[in-house]
């Protein structure tokens, strides 16, 4: 298996872990002003110092706008940069949005061929004219593509390895046939990813990373970040950006602010709207969400009372997470390194639910 797959890359980081308990360090002090976590808050999240696996790697907690708990494990602190594997997916539909907010793509119904390159490689699979961009962003294109199969043509390990061969990712990936009529099948995969980074990059005329910096991440204030590059120089939309927690909960207090940040549009309130909508319902086959929208994740979960509260999230291997929560005005961001481990999902659940117990 290919080490540096979205999926499964180890980011190394660190320094001293810390706790928030009225203080944010001079080092590292973010832009929004920390507020003083409430006693039972900062108690909650130093539970997570027994766990027994040594991977958690931080929790950052913002309500109504102010950071209200930090807390940072196994030697992570708030400058490390850290992989959120998948959950990049959803930080590559913000960028398509604000691709088709400065009208660089058409939109989303617009067929991905349209910005695929041309000539198209000889021999290319029939079907991909169907596709629109909507359909990548849906999980529903159709493509033979499943990264649970191994047997998948489009599976991301088998997509790793022939572009190790022929030296360009683009070129395996759109030798990928096409399973069924898009629209049809929700399946998630790496692949639609990457495609529409790769459509973000060529309607724009940048790097997917470049054009992150530009759009979203220097108008959010995010100054440090690595994220992989492909062979042949694409960007992976799929995956393998590198972060801090506290950027990574930024982004979710964007997208909290229906597309604003510090008074400044970012994306168009019209985008997030779409991206957050329950369009295809994934419960039957996902035990942490509800529905799937334009990779982002919904889920009702419970609150103190009996109630549950709509969640939209950003989801990665090993537990990496941006929980956006509107009728709290809360935003959670989690980080973890435990790939491929089940119990990393379930983690960053509870201490979720235990935070929304807290809190609501």
């Amino acid at each position: 298996m290919n080490g540096w797959r979205c999926d499964r890359r180890r980011v190394l980081g660190g320094l001293a872990g810390l706790a928030l308990t009225g203080t944010v360090p001079a080092m590292a002090r973010a832009t929004e002003s920390a507020a003083p976590a409430p006693a039972t808050l900062a108690a909650l999240l130093d539970r997570w110092r027994d766990d027994p696996h040594p991977d958690l790697k931080g929790v950052v907690v913002l309500r109504h706008g102010q950071r209200v708990a930090e807390t940072y494990y196994n030697s992570d602190d708030a400058a490390t940069l850290h992989d959120i594997r998948s959950a990049t997916k959803s930080l590559t539909s913000l960028l398509m949005g604000i691709a088709i907010d400065r009208g660089q793509v058409a939109g989303v119904d617009a067929p991905i061929t349209r910005y695929l390159p041309a000539p198209l490689p000889a021999g290319w699979p029939a079907g991909w004219e169907s596709i629109t961009i909507r359909d990548l962003l849906t999980m529903r294109a159709g493509l033979a593509a499943d990264d649970t199969d191994p047997a998948s043509p489009g599976n991301e390990d088998t997509l790793d390895e022939a572009a190790e061969k022929n030296g360009d990712w683009a070129t395996a990936a759109l030798a990928v046939p096409v399973r069924e009529p898009p629209g049809r099948t929700y399946q998630y995969c790496s692949l639609n990813a990457f495609l529409t980074g790769l459509i973000v990059e060529r309607a724009t005329g940048q790097g997917l990373d470049a054009f992150a910096q530009e759009a979203l991440f220097a108008p959010l204030g995010i100054a440090a970040h690595s994220w992989r590059q492909l062979p042949g120089g694409h960007g992976t939309g799929q995956g393998n950006l590198s972060i801090t927690a506290r950027d990574a909960a930024t982004i979710g207090q964007m997208v909290l602010n229906q597309g604003t940040y510090n008074g400044h549009r970012v994306i168009s309130r019209r985008w997030l709207s779409d991206s957050l909508a329950r369009i295809h319902p994934i419960a039957g086959s996902d035990p942490y969400a509800d529905f799937y929208g334009y990779m982002w994740y919904a889920k009702d979960e419970p609150v103190s009372d009996g109630r549950t509260v709509p969640v939209h999230f950003a989801s990665g291997n090993g537990g990496n997470k941006i929980y956006v929560v509107p009728s709290l005005d809360l935003v959670v961001a989690i980080t973890s390194s435990a790939y491929g481990k089940g119990y990393g999902q379930r983690r960053s659940q509870d201490i979720l639910l235990a935070i929304l117990a807290t809190l609501s």
